[in-house]
């Protein structure tokens, strides 16, 4: 299926619809509904400690009595220095942001892979099985981490 192209631009941090021929561009509605289960800002438990020690939990007004939230909580590593166990809450992360898929029946599976590269990048490698059993070309995505 197709869905208005929406693209993640890492430099800023924020999602903006593609423009192709002067119109929006139409891409994969899969790939489109995983950056907003990731970037999008998931309401952090009550025994998550924001990075700046105050007490935004952020998350979407819209998730106000819903069962399932949407987005991530990726937001709570962001001062986080790069370790592989930040790298590995960030893997349980996203798997409990894409879980929704296989609960909703949009996916057989979902796998998740999460790799430091260097002293300073994250990358993520998302495999999602579809219902019939074919296999999504992985998502990839990366973060530069600020060390300091």
């Amino acid at each position: 299926m197709t869905d208005i192209t929406t693209t993640w631009i890492a430099s800023t941090g924020n999602g903006d619809w593609s423009i192709s021929g002067g119109a929006l561009a139409s891409g994969s509605d899969l790939a489109s509904a995983v950056l907003i289960s990731l970037f999008t800002d998931r309401l952090a438990d009550d025994d998550d400690i924001p990075p700046d020690g105050g007490s935004d939990r952020r998350g979407w007004w819209g998730d106000a009595g819903e069962d399932v939230p949407i987005g991530s909580r990726l937001w709570l590593l962001d001062r986080s220095k790069l370790t592989p166990a930040v790298a590995n809450t960030a893997k349980i992360y996203i798997e409990e942001a894409l879980k929704w898929l296989v609960d909703d029946q949009v996916a057989q599976g979902v796998s998740v892979a999460t790799v430091i590269a260097g002293r300073s990048q994250l990358n993520a490698i998302i495999t999602i099985t579809h219902r019939d059993g074919s296999v999504a070309p992985p998502l990839n995505y990366n973060w530069v981490w600020d060390q300091t």
